[in-house]
C-alpha cells in the first residue's frame, strides 16, 4: 500500500489580537451564559480585515510551504481540498479561486462542506484515500475560518455570549506519497443521529437569503448546549482511544495530541480522559479563540515552531464537529524535519 505523509503544515493569523473587552464591554453584552463552560471568554482572538477573504488567507498561509518546498513543488499538487467556515460567495466554493491565485492545476479539486471543526482530519482522510487509489502523488488541504470578524461582530450578535469565542485564521497541510511523516491510520465517525442539531437562527423567521433586518446567529439553547457538552466530552476521547487500539498503543503513549480548540473545558476533559499532561496537548484557545476547522493545523504548526514536536513523535490529531455529527482522529509518525523557529 502506498504510504502517505503529512509532510508539512503552516498557518496564518490575520491582524492584531482583538481583546475580550471588544465583546464583554459592548453595550448590552449578555452575561447570563458567560459562566457556561461553552462560553468562557478567551483573552484574545484574531479577526479578518475588512475585505479579507478565505482565498486571501489561504494564499498567505501557503507562503511558508512555498518557501520551504519551492514554488514549483507546491504549484504541481495533484489534489486540492478546501474547507471554508464562512463561504465568501453563495454557490461557488473557494477551491477554484485558490487554484487560480496559487497557479495550481490539480487533478482533484473538492470544496468540503462537512466535518466543521474536525474538517482537517476529514480532508486528510480524503486526500490519503485519493493518493493511495489513483496516480495522484501530492495534496494541499486548506482550512479557512473567517466568521469571527464578520458574522460574530454584527451589532446584535456581538452582545451575545457566543460571539466572544470564535477567532479567525487559516491552516494548511501538504501531503505527499512518501515516508517522511507517515499517516499511520485514521478513524472517523459520521453520526447522522446528530445531523441538523446545530442551527442558524434569524429572529424574524426568514430564510438567510431573504431580505430583512435581523442578524444571523447560532441557535444555541440551554438544552442544546448541554447536549453538545456531553457529546463533545465523550466523542473525542472515544475516537482517539479507538485509533490507539488499532495502532496497538496506549493513549498515554501519544507524544502530542492536537485537537480543535472549542473551549477550556473540552481541552482539559479530553487530555484527562486520555491520561495526557497539559504539555502534550497544545492549547491555542486563550490566544486565538475557537478557530473551528483551522484550529488543528494552526495549533500543530505552532507546536512544531515552538519545539514541542520531535522527529519520531507519535502525533494524534482529533476533534468533533458542530453538535456532534462528526468525530475523527488521525495518527502521524512525525518526521517533517522542521526545527523550532
Amino acid at each position: 500500500m502506498t504510504t502517505v505523509s503529512l509532510t508539512d503544515v503552516a498557518g496564518y493569523l490575520p491582524g492584531e489580537p482583538v481583546p475580550a473587552e471588544f465583546y464583554t464591554e459592548y453595550p448590552g453584552a449578555e452575561d447570563k451564559l458567560r459562566d457556561n463552560p461553552m462560553f468562557r471568554v478567551p483573552p484574545r482572538r484574531h479577526h479578518v480585515a475588512v475585505g479579507e477573504t478565505n482565498v486571501d488567507m489561504v494564499e498567505r498561509a501557503v507562503q511558508p510551504l512555498i518557501e520551504r518546498h519551492g514554488p514549483e513543488e507546491i504549484r504541481s499538487v495533484d489534489v486540492l481540498l478546501m474547507h471554508s467556515q464562512l463561504p465568501d460567495t453563495p454557490f461557488v466554493g473557494a477551491g477554484t479561486e485558490v487554484a487560480r491565485r496559487l497557479g495550481l492545476k490539480p487533478q482533484w479539486l473538492i470544496d468540503v462542506a462537512n466535518a466543521g471543526c474536525a474538517s482537517f482530519v476529514h480532508m486528510l482522510e480524503l486526500a490519503r484515500q485519493i493518493l493511495t487509489t489513483t496516480d495522484a502523488r501530492t495534496a494541499l488541504i486548506c482550512n479557512a475560518q473567517s466568521a469571527a470578524g464578520q458574522l460574530f461582530t454584527q451589532s446584535d450578535v456581538r452582545r451575545l455570549a457566543q460571539a466572544a469565542i470564535p477567532g479567525d485564521g487559516c491552516g494548511v497541510g501538504y501531503l505527499t506519497t512518501s515516508g517522511s511523516s507517515p499517516v499511520l491510520d485514521v478513524t472517523t465517525r459520521h453520526i447522522a443521529d446528530y445531523g441538523g442539531d446545530m442551527t442558524a437562527v434569524l429572529d424574524d423567521g426568514r430564510k438567510y437569503w431573504e431580505p430583512g433586518t435581523s442578524q444571523l446567529r447560532i441557535g444555541f439553547t440551554e438544552s442544546g448546549i448541554a447536549k453538545v457538552l456531553e457529546r463533545g466530552n465523550r466523542l473525542v476521547p472515544e475516537v482517539v482511544a479507538e485509533l490507539c487500539r488499532r495502532l496497538g498503543v496506549a493513549t498515554t503513549g501519544i507524544d502530542l495530541l492536537v485537537t480543535n480548540q472549542p473551549n477550556r473545558t473540552f481541552l482539559q476533559n479530553w487530555r484527562e480522559a486520555l491520561g495526557l499532561p497539559a504539555d502534550r496537548h497544545p492549547d491555542t484557545f486563550d490566544s486565538c479563540g475557537n478557530m473551528f476547522g483551522a484550529a488543528i493545523p494552526i495549533t500543530l504548526d505552532r507546536a512544531i515552531r515552538s519545539g514541542q514536536v520531535a522527529d519520531g513523535d507519535l502525533v494524534v490529531l482529533g476533534g468533533f464537529a458542530h453538535a456532534g455529527d462528526y468525530a475523527g482522529a488521525a495518527a502521524i509518525r512525525w518526521g517533517g524535519g522542521r526545527t523550532a523557529s
